[in-house]
């Protein structure tokens, strides 16, 4: 792969890396959320048979988002973070354009596994970048301002796909994409510096990248930590694919969904703030662990009423808002926990950690979503089977004591 690095530039201020980072994660988020309300004209253009068909435009991503992270983390480790994150981007501008000019479903749905495997770059070369330059609660707290930053696109990005939709074709959304993509390359080109230590690379060959996750696998922070985050990314996709259904379908909000969508985004966005103000004093077990035992017991709760009485909207959102509102808390503290002892192979630990939970996060959320059958139960039941699996994996990783006071 050729080398795109250019000669030494200053180092990034917390400023930009917080803004950096956020951007990258951006575009992962508006791959997904920006197109939401087009489900429904895609489905149309397309004449789906099925309404629960048009999901895969979002799963078909995701799936190939995953699987792609295991690639860019050895290239990563190898020929650096900027190289590989340039050559990435391109892909997804790639993706996008052919997802513009789809003749078919089946052809848009690989357009879009494209831009999944273009998109997969960010997500490794953000986290790797981070670990390069911090670790422990630092790592937490500068991940947690960078998603408090990056949680504005789900809060806006619905209804920015709904006021392209009110002037264009659905089809301008991936040209939307397109020019984000390249926004984004133009600031990297410009500005990331080569974060990998000359004396972290490995070699890109079948022995040394075998190895480097070998070693990834050995690690029980990394593990259990990595199943925990794959069981809430499930609450996370199930929610985020299943979502135009519950609010238009079910609640018939219309055009007004961005707005519940964003209002549910907006908890999620306060709780992550809210950790990169706490992280530093509290300690990230002891707020991850907490935040999940919250979780779970919003989750049960809002499924037994829901099961027993009904669902009403309000009843929802007020619910979803409760529970989701100490989403933040895990997220970022499960991933900084899960990089402990990764700092000599950050790019491997990423792509795996990022491959793992987001490829069985998809598989499971989109189970989630599948068992949509015109009410909010089945899904409220699903979150809280993965909620019940966040747990059980903290409880693993941490030999059954969980740190609910003190400092850890």
């Amino acid at each position: 792969m050729p080398d795109a690095s250019a000669p030494p530039r200053a180092a990034l201020s917390t400023f930009e890396l917080v803004a950096m980072v956020a951007s990258l994660s951006a575009l992962n988020a508006l791959a997904i959320d920006v197109m939401l309300p087009a489900l429904p004209d895609i489905g149309r253009a397309y004449q789906l048979t099925s309404d629960n068909d048009r999901q895969l435009v979002i799963t078909s991503y995701v799936a190939l988002f995953g699987v792609a992270q295991l690639v860019y983390g050895p290239l990563a480790d190898a020929f650096g973070r900027r190289s590989v994150l340039l050559w990435a981007l391109a892909i997804f501008m790639l993706g996008s354009v052919l997802c513009v000019f789809a003749p078919t479903f089946e052809l848009l749905l690989a357009a879009r596994a494209l831009q999944g495997v273009g998109a997969a770059a960010t997500r490794v070369i953000a986290v790797a970048v981070v670990r390069d330059l911090t670790e422990g609660r630092r790592m937490a707290q500068v991940m947690s301002m960078a998603m408090t930053v990056f949680m504005v696109v789900p809060i806006i990005a619905p209804g920015l796909g709904q006021l392209l939709l009110f002037v264009a074709p659905w089809r301008w959304i991936f040209a939307a994409l397109f020019i984000y993509a390249v926004i984004v390359a133009i600031w990297a080109f410009v500005r990331l510096p080569e974060t990998l230590a000359p004396e972290n690379r490995r070699a890109f060959a079948p022995g040394a990248i075998v190895s480097g996750y070998a070693m990834v696998l050995r690690d029980r922070l990394m593990l259990g930590y990595m199943a925990a985050s794959t069981f809430l990314t499930a609450c996370l996709f199930g929610y985020i694919t299943c979502s135009e259904q519950i609010f238009v379908d079910v609640f018939e909000l219309g055009p007004a969904f961005p707005l519940a969508f964003a209002a549910i985004a907006i908890a999620i966005s306060i709780g992550t703030f809210s950790n990169s103000r706490i992280v530093m004093r509290f300690g990230m077990r002891r707020i991850s662990n907490v935040a999940m035992l919250w979780f779970c017991g919003v989750a049960v709760i809002h499924a037994l009423i829901a099961w027993a009485f009904g669902d009403g909207f309000w009843q929802f959102m007020a619910l979803m808002a409760l529970g989701f509102l100490v989403f933040g808390l895990m997220t970022s503290n499960f991933s900084a926990l899960a990089m402990t002892n990764m700092g000599h192979i950050a790019g491997s630990a990423s792509a795996l950690f990022g491959a793992v939970t987001a490829t069985f996060g998809a598989i499971l959320g989109a189970l989630i979503a599948r068992a949509f059958d015109g009410t909010t139960t089945p899904f409220l039941i699903g979150l809280t089977i993965a909620a019940i699996g966040i747990i059980a994996s903290v409880l693993w990783t941490e030999r059954g004591k969980l740190a609910l006071t003190g400092g850890r």
